[in-house]
């Protein structure tokens, strides 16, 4: 028996056998959300195989149960790449979601903005994603299922579906090119002109393995960042892990008001 199928199994007999319609992974300072679904909590220490999320302002834990009347299930924290080297490090509970069922997957992050249009505070929709970090979480997958077409990794429907949300709670949403970079260090502001001339928007540390691996799975996809500061030299501000932290909870307030009236309003 898989690993999957026997974290799937003991999930089901703590939360219940219906399958979660939506997956949400949630990124730096946005924790907060998983804490408004009402269903059971289960530690990632728990879960043989899952990550720590040491970094803090993740919250390693899985919380399935119902928000806004839908079947979700929530990841507190994610592993990202600069914590270990390995790109897949979210490889086992993307695919113990896709075992419970789930074929559907929201992907929160925080992130640095290029344009002036989306200071710290604002939210932006992925529209593509350029990995600019080199890695790729599907190294070593010996099946040809590797060869993952990428052209529609970005849900057209979810985005819409997100984009509509956003207009009917009055909060602004445009849409950009996110860019992964691996940290754990910021950007340089060389750095950052030179992803502003590759035609990014936005950039971070995470997000694009998972979307990668979401695909290979067979989950559709969409993807939001909280910008939490301008990147290095475009703004005046000090970067740092903290600020991140700092700075997040101003967007995610919308964020929240967003994914709640989305789940609301899905079919």
């Amino acid at each position: 028996m898989s690993k999957s199928v026997e974290l799937a199994r003991l999930i089901r007999s703590r939360a219940g056998d219906q399958p979660p319609e939506y997956g949400m992974i949630l990124g730096s300072g946005l924790g907060h959300l998983a804490g408004t679904v009402e269903g059971v909590a289960i530690p990632y220490d728990d879960l043989p195989g899952f990550p720590h999320a040491g970094v803090s302002g993740h919250v390693p834990q899985l919380v399935i149960g119902t928000l806004q009347g839908r079947r979700v299930a929530v990841f507190g924290g994610r592993s990202h790449y600069y914590e270990t080297g390995c790109a897949d490090a979210m490889r086992l509970p993307l695919e113990v979601l896709a075992e419970l069922g789930c074929d559907r997957l929201i992907l929160t992050n925080a992130a640095g903005s290029l344009r002036a249009d989306m200071p710290p505070g604002s939210l932006m929709l992925l529209s593509d994603h350029i990995a600019f970090a080199g890695a790729n979480p599907l190294i070593g997958e010996r099946t040809d299922a590797r060869f993952v077409p990428m052209t529609d990794a970005h849900d057209l429907g979810l985005r819409a579906a997100l984009a509509a949300a956003a207009r009917a709670e009055g909060v602004v949403l445009p849409e950009g090119v996110y860019g992964w970079f691996s940290g754990p260090s910021f950007e340089t502001p060389a750095e950052i002109r030179a992803a502003k001339v590759l035609g990014m928007d936005a950039v971070g540390m995470s997000t694009v393995p998972e979307i990668i691996l979401a695909r290979f799975l067979g989950l559709r996809v969409a993807a939001v960042s909280v910008i939490t500061n301008m990147g290095a030299g475009l703004s005046d501000e000090a970067i740092s892990h903290d600020h991140t932290k700092a700075m997040a909870p101003l967007g995610a307030a919308k964020l929240e008001r967003v994914l709640h009236r989305f789940l609301r309003d899905s079919r």
